[in-house]
């Protein structure tokens, strides 16, 4: 009796089983569209669907029974943009909606660069506690990893093997959790004095963790020469994908010479180096009023003369944020010296004096000085984003560089010609990046792959921000997704914050 109880209980459940509907996640189908896939093949008729935070199918797709349909009305549907050298975290922290990446088609950021960075964990925290529109990344920075080992105080000097011996050790574990690889800040002060050998130590841990190298190289101007045989000599010695960040030409002297330096890098690509680069479309930087002085002499007036002459424009350079005297920002250096009398060089120096002794009197004050310097031309940059092996990155936030909103949208409003066509431009956003710095299932129209997505227009496409108005959104950007979630529609926010921490797959 038991055994013919426990068969019908069985077959029971079978048939409940089997008659029940399965669960499917809801889906959603955008039609309509020109497809631009990511990578740099021609765009083409389609539709595609999404179901969860993955796309499963792609062609000429008919609507299923309660589908969400969005009509792409022939605009240009691509995989969203990954920003390969973004400062943006502190800002979507503040604002989740992460307007200033999700306007100008931004599904990704990689922070850490220029080698300051938030350990790992700390980013996963700060994730958990504020769920953000945007995915990030980040790579481990390598002053962070110094002012650790050697204390804040202790930065203005090569490190001790025992030192290094430590940054080792804080870099694996980092990599262990997920980060991209080293990033350097060579120009800047805590990391300009490391050795060669310092930072080679440390690029052979990510190597030998099948990580990555990045760098903001020793020279972008002066003795950019012997700054980028480093860099080449780091991908040699290590075997391992190295990346320049934000290449450019900031010596006068050297302008129009960006085909000369490609062929370096494309000779050392021959050679089995893996060298690539990332580039932002301006032709001013954002940074201290410090790195004007190459050799970190701020009283000496050849020094300063050197910068005015050679390193940037006075003229076109504006002082964006000036802790000691508020009154000068917005201003150009030689608006400024005017103001105070003085040739522009003399200037340059006293502002570097003023900001340090306020910093002195106000140990506690974060930034002091901040300057959007005039030092590139168009020539330059236009030869820079079209290499075919440079990927476009904003280096930028919400601040006061119009990059931080427009970086993407003005490649693709003004850049874009027959030369450097819509699918190539894409590319260089799109794929290009993700294998430039690691990130898998991303960057790419492909079924399986993850659903961050950017529908454009192409023809009203343009960034609208400035240096008097850097927070102006870009037009033609007209709706983004995110693991699948639409976060941004018509120049607002959908409040949803579908954001995920990538890390590093363990190979």
């Amino acid at each position: 009796m038991r055994f013919f109880c426990l068969l019908a209980y069985v077959c029971f459940s079978f048939l409940t089983a089997f008659s029940q509907k399965p669960v499917i996640k809801e889906s959603i189908l955008i039609q309509h569209v020109r497809l631009i896939d990511g990578t740099g093949s021609s765009a083409r008729l389609g539709s595609l669907r999404i179901q969860g935070d993955k796309i499963v199918a792609i062609g000429d797709l008919k609507p299923l029974t309660g589908e969400k349909i969005i009509d792409g009305m022939g605009q240009v549907l691509a995989p969203g943009f990954i920003d390969s050298h973004s400062h943006h975290l502190g800002d979507v922290l503040r604002h989740p909606e992460a307007i200033s990446t999700a306007s100008q088609g931004i599904t990704s950021i990689v922070i850490g660069q220029d080698g300051d960075s938030y350990s790992m964990q700390e980013i996963k925290e700060k994730l958990q506690q504020t769920p953000v529109a945007v995915n990030v990344a980040s790579y481990t920075g390598h002053t962070t990893l110094r002012l650790a080992a050697m204390g804040e105080k202790n930065g203005l000097r090569a490190a001790q093997a025992s030192e290094i011996k430590q940054m080792e050790l804080a870099l694996s574990k980092e990599l262990g959790q997920g980060s991209l690889g080293l990033s350097t800040g060579l120009e800047y002060e805590h990391a300009f004095y490391s050795s060669r050998e310092e930072v080679l130590a440390l690029a052979q841990v990510a190597a030998a963790n099948k990580a990555r190298y990045i760098s903001h190289i020793r020279s972008e101007d002066v003795t950019m020469a012997d700054a980028l045989d480093e860099i080449i000599q780091i991908g040699k010695k290590t075997g391992m994908p190295v990346q320049i960040s934000h290449l450019k030409l900031g010596k006068k002297s050297d302008w129009g010479q960006a085909k000369n330096i490609l062929a370096q890098l494309e000779q050392a690509r021959k050679e089995g180096i893996n060298i690539t680069a990332d580039v932002y479309p301006y032709t001013y930087w954002h940074s201290t009023l410090r790195v004007l002085f190459p050799g970190r002499d701020y009283t000496n007036l050849t020094s300063a003369e050197l910068a005015v002459d050679q390193l940037f424009d006075p003229a076109e350079s504006f002082l964006v944020h000036f802790a000691p005297n508020p009154s000068y920002e917005g201003k150009t250096i030689l608006e400024i010296a005017r103001l105070r009398q003085e040739k522009p060089a003399v200037t340059l120096m006293k502002l570097i004096a003023i900001a340090e002794e306020y910093k002195l009197k106000n140990p506690s004050v974060g930034s002091v000085e901040a300057i959007v310097g005039k030092s590139m031309t168009e020539e330059d940059v236009r030869d820079f984003i079209t290499w075919e092996h440079t990927n476009i990155c904003s280096d930028g936030n919400a601040g006061t560089h119009p990059r931080g909103y427009g970086a993407f949208t003005r490649v693709l409003g003004r850049y874009v010609n027959e030369q450097f066509p819509l699918e190539k431009a894409i590319q260089h956003m799109t794929s290009m990046a993700a294998a430039h710095v690691g990130i898998k299932d991303r960057g790419v129209l492909g079924v399986g792959a993850y659903a961050d997505l950017v529908l454009l227009d192409p023809k009203s496409v343009l960034d609208h921000a400035t240096i008097q108005n850097p927070h102006a959104l870009s037009t033609g950007i007209t709706r983004v997704w995110v693991n699948g979630q639409e976060v941004y529609h018509d120049l607002k926010s959908s409040a949803k914050r579908p954001g995920k921490l990538l890390t590093r797959a363990h190979e």
